[in-house]
């Protein structure tokens, strides 16, 4: 099989291509072509001498994935269904930007990214969870979901909102995420970059040692151990005391904030006493709270 060039960083990408390539420059072109330009080919690359192009091609291939289904919405938003090289899918979701600011300038456009094919936790209300385990995905293969979705819907470097919330519990592999979070910030800022976990401890503390953080959201759902477990079975490993303990630690910057998620399930946890118990928990940690409404996709209790 070739080796995929994107998710190398550049002095990676300048190794791959030393055999190949004399001028040193060589390599900041390929990457541009791949990141700026969303270069799906060698062919692409014009400016690149035509046996270089040919060369790469023999051995290499940009690494993008293939998408095999966009599902457009009405306002606006569109998931895309990628197929991998070995022919694993996962989603990606684009989301216009809702509104105008007061200084008359648009919203950045956000595109949701997934970080696994298939998911082990089991979420009650999560409908990748009844997919079971699948695998890790590569840093190229998270970042490649980006770049086809950019390429497609026109937008450019600084113009996006990235958020770990496909498919999957990102910090099961923290890792490839770590690493697509460094890849990323050629164009995303980590204060434009969120993570969202259900709750892994020790991802989260693996996370918090980055010099610069993305923003962090938790999937909370419910307050007290025994519903969310019923919920969330990965409570049962990590329950709410020793997950708040570890978002206490978490380092914020001035005028950040974490998220805590919680999918409001009719007469599950959406009466006054969750409420109450929520808003408790909620002021151990600087932190904002989205009511997320259940988007009911089978009888799941």
């Amino acid at each position: 099989m070739k080796t995929p060039l994107l998710g190398l960083s550049l002095p990676e990408l300048a190794q791959a291509l030393a055999p190949f390539a004399r001028e040193r420059f060589r390599a900041a072109q390929v990457q541009r072509w791949i990141r700026e330009r969303r270069a799906r080919s060698f062919d692409e690359m014009t400016d690149l001498p035509a046996s270089l192009r040919a060369a790469l091609d023999e051995r290499f291939v940009v690494g993008l994935p293939e998408v095999e289904a966009r599902t457009p919405s009405e306002d606006g938003a569109e998931k895309f269904l990628f197929r991998l090289a070995d022919g694993a899918k996962v989603e990606a979701v684009f989301l216009p930007a809702s509104r105008r600011r007061s200084s008359g300038t648009t919203e950045r456009v956000t595109v949701c990214v997934s970080s696994q094919a298939g998911c082990a936790l089991a979420c009650a209300f999560c409908v990748t969870g009844r997919m079971g385990a699948g695998r890790n995905l590569t840093a190229g293969e998270i970042l490649g979901q980006y770049l086809v979705v950019a390429r497609e819907k026109g937008f450019g470097p600084r113009g996006a909102n990235v958020v770990f919330m496909g498919m999957a519990e990102p910090l099961l592999n923290v890792a490839s995420v770590s690493r697509a979070l460094d890849l990323l910030e050629a164009e995303v800022s980590p204060r434009r970059t969120t993570v969202s976990t259900a709750g892994i401890v020790p991802g989260i503390r693996e996370l918090a040692k980055r010099e610069r953080r993305p923003n962090l959201a938790v999937s909370l759902t419910a307050a007290e151990d025994t519903l969310r477990t019923r919920l969330m079975p990965i409570n049962a490993q990590w329950p709410v005391r020793e997950l708040f303990e570890a978002l206490e630690e978490w380092p914020l910057e001035p005028g950040r904030r974490l998220t805590l998620e919680v999918v409001l399930i009719a007469g599950v946890n959406d009466g006054p006493e969750a409420a109450r118990a929520l808003s408790r928990l909620a002021r151990r940690v600087p932190s904002k709270v989205n009511l997320i409404p259940l988007n009911e996709s089978r009888e799941w209790l």
